[in-house]
């Protein structure tokens, strides 16, 4: 069990890992060696997962989330398979800590008498100008 938060725990066997090429240099290596990761969870399947905490995780993944509600985070940032895995897994237990969070509701608020006074007396300074730029008129 993967602990996320005191109410989150996700099972190991929901996460899928693949190992894949890095890309970027590395010389002869680069060929021959899968070092870079790539984590995949199911998020619309799990079971440790509720509706709300899906639909907020689903704005914070943007495109690493697939249409079918599968995460995709790849790992290629160190050299070895160990740290770039543990990077991805931390990854996706971040994303999932942000994601359960639920948004602090907003309290209306009306704005001040002094705010709106400020306000409307700008406004009549401002329409001033504005008429003072008009035609000149004769006074013959």
């Amino acid at each position: 069990m993967i602990r996320v938060t005191n109410t989150i725990a996700l099972a190991e066997d929901e996460i899928v890992e693949r190992f894949i090429r890095a890309p970027g240099p590395g010389g002869q290596n680069v060929n021959k060696v899968e070092s870079a990761v790539q984590l995949r969870l199911d998020a619309g399947r799990s079971p440790a997962l509720n509706a709300g905490v899906f639909q907020r995780l689903k704005v914070l993944a943007g495109r690493r989330m697939t249409l079918d509600g599968v995460i995709v985070i790849a790992a290629s940032r160190f050299r070895t398979r160990e740290r770039n895995r543990s990077d991805a897994l931390a990854r996706l237990v971040e994303l999932i800590q942000k994601a359960a969070q639920p948004p602090k509701p907003r309290r209306k608020t009306r704005p001040t008498l002094a705010s709106k006074t400020r306000r409307l007396v700008g406004k009549k300074k401002r329409a001033g100008v504005k008429k003072g730029r008009g035609p000149v008129g004769s006074d013959d």
